[in-house]
């Protein structure tokens, strides 16, 4: 009888004891280090990463434990410190449970500013090793892709392209639904339909986490399935979207552009462990967007009163040569648009007083006559034009 009244205070002493031996035994991993364990060691191991204090060169830092095992038969628990982590597995030890949608990852995102500790429970050898990105680029990638969608959300909102692209992106993944749709006219019976439906959701949920966990190896195996899946799929999309057609309400239009935007800054936030740094960023974002942009003029015209540009003139050789140049590109660019489809050269030909000049125009001649030339001179000059005997005959004989 006493020994079953000191019972629970014999077992939580096993549990104290239990837990400051595992807490002590606790591997603080930095970068590069690699940790072997062998089969004759303890089931339970706890890992941790102490975490850097937080400046801004490491806005886009990914701690991450590797874990190399080379089947499934083990359980993960995580925690910011080896004691909750240590709670937690004597919690499940001591109570019955069942972890059949247990997320199980071989690569553990660590928080790589504070302590963050995983407990890994398995029979089997492995080896585990932390492995530090100082810019993670994925997470810079989603930052330019928020900020972008951020910029873009009112023109997007309005383009067509991209009513048809999300359209179609939402019926291949909404597709699964009409499935479970037609599977469900399988069981007419209203009490298994209830059944399925309340099951249904986590048999789901299981299987959206194993497609998740190996969509690497679906997309490498059945590459033709998947590819005539999203064909299907898209074409079906593609169909409804151009059925029910383009929003045209400026309502539904500014909802989709604030959806865009919320979107937007969900991920600017998730491209960053610095929470601070990125909440920092949506702020700047969204005052720079809202902005008045006639503070923006003022600040401009202010700045040009107060440091004026400095202008670089020109000679008056390089003047002429500047000119000379642009005209010549001009006269070429109206013979190619006067010689192009887009130009009716009989409508232009009745518009003209001389039809033969611009005729020899258009066969390579100058745009300008000799008179023209001669009066272009006398105004530049002052001085009249002089022409030989040979060249007043010419010009005699074209004005007869």
């Amino acid at each position: 009888m006493l020994t079953i009244k000191f019972a629970p205070f014999v077992l939580a002493i096993f549990l104290i004891s239990l837990q400051s031996a595992w807490s002590s035994s606790a591997y603080f991993l930095q970068q590069g280090d690699v940790v072997q364990h062998r089969q004759e060691q303890d089931r339970f191991q706890i890992y941790c990463y102490r975490g850097k204090p937080k400046y801004i060169i490491h806005l886009w830092q990914t701690v991450m434990l590797q874990v190399d095992l080379k089947n499934d038969n083990y359980l993960t628990y995580e925690g910011p410190t080896s004691d909750a982590v240590l709670k937690e597995y004597l919690a499940h030890r001591s109570s019955w449970s069942l972890n059949l949608f247990s997320w199980k990852q071989k690569q553990v995102r660590l928080d790589p500013f504070n302590q963050s500790c995983i407990g890994i429970d398995s029979m089997e050898e492995y080896k585990v090793y932390l492995n530090i990105i100082r810019i993670d680029y994925w997470k810079v990638l989603r930052m330019a892709v928020g900020i972008f969608l951020f910029l873009s959300a009112k023109k997007l909102s309005r383009n067509t392209l991209f009513y048809y692209l999300c359209g179609i992106s939402f019926g291949i993944c909404a597709s699964f639904l009409i499935l479970i749709y037609f599977i469900s006219k399988l069981f007419p019976r209203k009490p298994m339909m209830y059944g399925v439906a309340i099951c249904g959701w986590t048999v789901g949920i299981y299987i959206v986490q194993m497609l998740w966990e190996n969509i690497r190896v679906i997309l490498l195996n059945y590459q033709t399935h998947v590819a005539c899946y999203a064909f299907i799929t898209g074409i079906i999309s593609f169909i409804v979207c151009y059925w029910f057609g383009p929003v045209k309400n400026e309502r539904t239009h500014n909802i989709i552009q604030w959806t865009l935007q919320t979107a937007a800054l969900v991920l600017v936030f998730l491209s960053s462990q610095f929470q601070e740094a990125a909440m920092g960023q949506i702020v700047l974002l969204v005052l720079g967007h809202n902005f008045p942009k006639r503070w923006i003029t003022k600040s401009q015209a202010i700045w040009k009163r107060q440091f004026p540009p400095k202008i670089n003139l020109i000679s008056e050789e390089q003047y002429h040569e500047q000119g000379v140049k642009e005209t010549t590109k001009a006269i070429e660019d109206l013979r190619k648009f006067c010689s192009s489809p887009d130009c009716n050269q009989w409508k232009m030909f009745l518009k003209l007083k001389d039809g033969k000049r611009f005729a020899s125009f258009m066969e390579g001649d100058s745009h300008l006559s000799d008179q023209e030339m001669i009066d272009y001179e006398y105004s530049i000059t002052g001085e009249p034009f002089e022409t030989t005997d040979d060249e007043d005959d010419l010009m005699t004989e074209e004005e007869d």
